[in-house]
């Protein structure tokens, strides 16, 4: 808990570390209340470090038994210890081995950082610093060492132990009802890798031979009775393996790899060298209880966080300021892995919908920050889309400046230069340009400033020249702490569709072609000029969203019906239609219901009634913009009301006009034959229930039918949760009793009454708040649990804009309580919940008063952790 101010942190203060460790031993003897740690350091004086300067060890409330060099104890006097530091001023000699001891309370851990017990079983959580919640170290990720973890435990309490690298030898403890396992990893890794587990869990086996020939063997373990759950986790993780291999040359380094799910977890997962642990919703999945999405959840985070292995394991962070040097660049890679194993378009549309969503809002608030922060005072707020999904679009523009292979030869240059080293991001860079000649000074600007650059395009057509000429602007608008902006590299990738629909050749005046379609924007103001152009061509920009920027145009409506139904670019035919919707529904907030012009719903048709579409694509363009995309492109003085009412009304509008091409659909989608979570069975679902939710609109007695019937027979969770979704946006009697029929059915399973929590959380309707209030008493509920957080209150808050954002403020006060409350047990999953007020200062006044209010209350509150403290003081900045 903090008695001042964060501490601010500075990328600019950042020096090496005055003392290097060479090798850890660690010797850990689990016990559920006072777990002994005996660490011995192989400590060494960095020669790049501040001469003559101390020993100091980072902690976090640690309690300290012992201390020795050599062996021997240190004397009273030659050293300064507290539950949060270590100090030897002067030290014995420029290398000696330093023994601590020191005991945690696993149990009491309600912060789930460092050792702590979850179930029953002993799990740890050290990125980004909770090692020092285990033993005095320097928690720092450039300071990377060989480990060796002895693990004891009562074998009853936990016959599983598990740790880093590879099991050099296990056995009983003579005498005891103990046993022990020694695990060595070789490979040195910083201390946010470290990771160990116990407790009485179940082993479902895998092999893997690499590349090379090399045999691995795969353990994923899961809570007893949940075997039969893991199989898909085990497959996606073969996949991963072998894609590495294929498309970065990357094979494992290690004779085992294991994966443990755990219930009570902050975050997704953890990519700790060989023992990955997972949330258990990102593992466990049968198709009674997973929807398709949950697969493609699983698949993906599987992906991510084996791809650490490389990027971000082999080769790590030199400070946290660096974090998307792994995370982007991961987020980047399993991307591409999802595009390979499933359909890229839709990949790629999904992938934009979650960065525009979550990212760009981001970007548009107090709590904007660039790509890699100048300065942060708690590390765990800065987990964020930007660090992530923004991080990953630098990376793929990287891709598309520099073509395929000038991105592969840069990345092998990476992997082979950087090898275990802590890396930042000037080293990343520099091994592209050293591999492509690129100069990549100007480019590196989109690490360092924030903000979603904005993009006007006007394209001209002189039909005398035969030229079409493309006059572009860029500009950023200020954010928090940059308010003067420079113009950054945008690679735009372009098509010029002619009259027949297909595409024209695009060469400059000066007779140069566009290579791969790609212009490259360095300033503020630039033209284009294409010649030998017979006729008018429609401008299809930023093709497959090759910038992370806002756009903005002088196509007409006509144009865009034209590229939905033309483009060669499957996401600029998604593009064109949601372009078409968001500019209705932005008019409609502002004016009240309009009437849905003829265009749009021809384009609409065009792409329903399109053999020659993926069935999933067609689910993605037909889905309408969310009410906080909506919001976003509004700005400011945003009112949720209004933006839901013109929601409603377009959605009510389709339904209406496609109400015969929705059926047809609806029938001719239907899938037979045993349940397969592979893309193309998928995305016939993903159509199929879209189109149920258009066919339910009208709310009569058959829609509801219809409904209530696929819920009933459905045999798979993704068509019938879809179903009960689908009735919960209705005040019928068949809601109550679907909802509690799905109660019954699966209230002893978590992960699934999750989804039955977060889906009343956002119902659109006034009493929901109570209704809120009233599942946290549930039994399957529990403050305690992160998943069950953020299932019921995280979904209220951003996933429910009209009642979290009620007129009478009440909303705001709910969050804010509950994050008071959470604070002192889990600060990070308060600090993430508090952040739901991220877009406050673009509402109408009354809720911004009113948020704002509910932000001061949780702000001046006496004893708040440092997580909390900072999202309130930046959001308030």
């Amino acid at each position: 808990m903090r008695d001042a101010e964060p501490h601010p942190v500075r990328l600019s203060d950042y020096r090496p570390p005055d003392w290097l460790v060479d090798t850890v031993d660690l010797d850990i003897s689990l016990h559920p209340t006072a777990s002994r740690v005996i660490s011995r350091l192989a400590l060494r004086r960095n020669p790049e470090g501040q001469p003559d300067a101390p020993v100091a060890l980072d902690g976090d409330g640690l309690t300290l038994v012992r201390l020795a060099i050599a062996g021997v104890p240190v004397a009273g006097g030659a050293f300064e210890a507290t539950p949060d530091s270590l100090t030897i001023s002067v030290p014995p000699a420029d290398r000696f081995v330093l023994e601590v001891e020191t005991l945690v309370d696993p149990t009491a851990n309600t912060q789930l950082m460092g050792l702590y017990r979850t179930s029953g079983n002993y799990c740890t959580q050290c990125e980004p610093e909770g090692f020092r919640r285990i033993t005095y170290f320097p928690d720092r990720s450039d300071v990377l060492a060989v480990y060796t973890t002895r693990i004891e435990a009562d074998r009853e309490e936990a016959p599983v132990l598990l740790g880093n690298g590879n099991l050099v030898k296990s056995g009983p403890i003579e005498g005891t009802s103990r046993h022990y396992a020694v695990w060595h990893d070789p490979w040195p890794k910083p201390s946010y890798l470290f990771a160990l587990v116990g407790g009485r869990l179940a082993k479902v086996p895998g092999h893997f031979v690499t590349a090379s020939g090399r045999p691995v063997e795969l353990g994923i373990y899961v809570e007893i009775g949940k075997q039969d759950r893991a199989g898909y986790a085990m497959d996606a993780l073969k996949r991963s393996m072998r894609w590495d291999e294929q498309a970065f040359g990357r094979e494992y380094d290690l004779d085992v790899f294991n994966i443990v799910a755990v219930s009570d977890f902050n975050m997704g997962a953890m990519e700790n060298k060989g023992l990955n642990v997972f949330n258990d919703k990102y593992v466990l999945a049968t198709p009674e209880t997973a929807t398709d999405a949950d697969y493609a959840n699983i698949e993906a985070i599987i992906a991510h966080e084996y791809f650490h292995n490389w990027t971000g394991n082999r080769i790590t962070c030199r400070d946290w300021f660096q974090l998307c040097l792994k995370e982007g660049l991961t987020v980047f890679r399993d991307q591409e892995f999802s595009s390979d194993q499933r359909s890229r378009p839709v990949k790629r549309i999904a992938d934009v919908r979650l960065l525009k969503a979550q990212q760009f809002t981001e970007d548009a608030g107090p709590l904007a920050h660039p790509v890699r922060p100048e300065m942060y005072r708690e590390i765990n707020n800065f987990y964020t889309a930007t660090v992530y999904e923004k991080g990953a679009e630098v990376v793929r523009m990287l891709k598309t400046l520099l073509g395929e292979d000038g991105f592969r030869s840069g990345m092998d240059l990476y992997f082979k230069r950087h090898d275990g080293h802590a890396a930042t991001i000037e080293d990343f860079l520099a091994c592209f340009a050293d591999a492509t000649g690129h100069d990549l000074s100007h480019f590196a600007l989109w690490y360092s400033q924030s903000g979603t650059p904005r993009l006007e395009a006007t394209g001209t057509y002189d039909g005398e020249a035969g030229t079409f000429r493309l006059d572009v602007f860029q500009s950023t608008p200020p954010t928090p702490g940059q308010t003067d902006k420079k113009p950054v590299v945008i690679p735009l990738a372009l098509g010029l569709v002619g009259p027949n629909g297909h595409d024209m050749p695009l060469v400059l005046e000066d007779g140069r072609k566009v290579d791969h379609g790609v212009v490259e924007i360095t300033k503020h103001r630039q033209s284009f000029v294409f010649t030998g152009l017979g006729a008018r061509p429609v401008a299809s920009l930023n093709r497959g969203f090759s910038a992370p920027i806002n756009l903005s145009n002088n196509l007409s409506a006509a144009d865009l019906v034209f590229l939905a139904a033309h483009d060669s670019d499957p996401f600029n035919r998604f593009d064109a239609i949601q372009a078409l919707a968001l500019d209705l529904l932005k008019r409609g907030a502002a004016e009240g219901a309009l009437p849905v012009p003829d265009d749009l719903i021809d384009a609409a048709l065009r792409v329903l009634d399109d053999p020659a579409l993926d069935p999933a694509f067609k689910a993605q363009a037909l889905a309408l913009p969310g009410e906080s995309e909506v919001a976003r492109e509004i700005g400011t003085n945003v009112d949720p009301d209004a933006v839901f009412a013109a929601r409603k009304a377009l959605r009510r509008a389709f339904a209406e006009a496609l109400a015969d091409g929705f059926a047809r659909t609806y029938e001719a989608m239907a899938t037979s034959g045993p349940y397969s979570p592979g893309a193309a069975a998928a995305g016939r679902r993903a159509l199929r229930n879209l189109s149920l939710d258009y066919l339910t609109l009208p709310g009569t007695p058959e829609a509801i039918a219809r409904a209530q019937g696929q819920f009933r027979a459905a045999d798979n969770m993704t068509d019938r949760f879809a179903a009960l979704a689908i009735l919960a946006q209705h005040d019928v009697p068949e809601r109550r009793a679907a909802l509690d029929a799905f109660y019954r059915r699966f209230e002893s399973d978590p992960l699934v009454t999750d989804k039955w929590l977060s889906l009343q959380a956002q119902i659109p309707e006034a009493a929901t708040l109570d209704r809120v209030r009233d599942l946290t008493l549930l039994p399957v509920f529990s403050m305690s649990n992160p998943n069950r957080v953020r299932a019921l209150i995280g979904a209220f808050a951003t996933g429910n804009p009209t009642q979290f954002h009620r007129l009478d403020g009440q909303g705001y006060d709910f969050l804010a309580d509950v994050v008071l409350s959470l604070d002192s047990k889990n600060p990070q999953v308060a600090s993430r919940l508090l952040s739901a007020f991220k877009t406050w200062r673009q509402l109408e006044p009354r809720r911004a008063a009113l948020a704002e209010r509910s932000l001061r209350k949780v702000a001046d509150a006496a004893g708040l952790s440092d997580d909390v403290a900072d999202i309130a003081m930046r959001s308030l900045a």
